[in-house]
């Protein structure tokens, strides 16, 4: 008995995220479960604001590099290989650790963290990291007004 398969994506689906580069793996639209999955790089030293995810639980599971996770005010140290649950409802953000940077999957079930993505981004212009930059107050004003559309809060700085 043949099963539908999801297709690998083309690099239509690679957006620039600020100073990251995601690729929407599997959207939330294509499974029965709404499970979205998401793949980011990260430059060292690159981090979200503290946030609250109000609907959605966030899964991170660290492929390279390290990411220090701050969840519910306690400090994760995660390497390649292993994962962090930030659930809904409770602050968190991360850090990019890895020297050469940093690459996670991010999986959560809805389309909150998808469609802000989405919103906030813009497509890649190539498979790699965008051009560094270091966001304006506008672009922080902004960030958090999509964020807030999206069932996300900026509740405090970056780690």
């Amino acid at each position: 008995m043949a099963t539908d398969i999801a297709s690998v994506k083309p690099d239509a689906w690679l957006r620039w995220f600020g100073n990251t580069l995601v690729s929407i793996k599997v959207g939330s639209g294509e499974g029965q479960d709404r499970i979205s999955l998401v793949e980011h790089w990260m430059p060292f030293g690159d981090s979200p604001p503290m946030h609250v995810r109000r609907n959605e639980d966030e899964i991170f599971h660290v492929l390279e590099g390290r990411m220090r996770f701050r969840v519910d005010g306690k400090d994760i140290i995660a390497a390649a290989g292993d994962t962090v649950l930030a659930p809904k409802g409770i602050p968190h953000s991360y850090r990019a650790e890895g020297k050469q940077g940093t690459r996670c999957l991010t999986i959560t079930r809805g389309n909150d963290f998808e469609s802000m993505l989405l919103e906030c981004s813009r497509p890649a212009e190539s498979r790699s990291l965008p051009p560094r930059s270091e966001p304006t107050p506008a672009m922080i004003d902004e960030l958090a007004r999509c964020c807030a559309r999206n069932g996300i809060d900026i509740v405090g700085p970056p780690l």
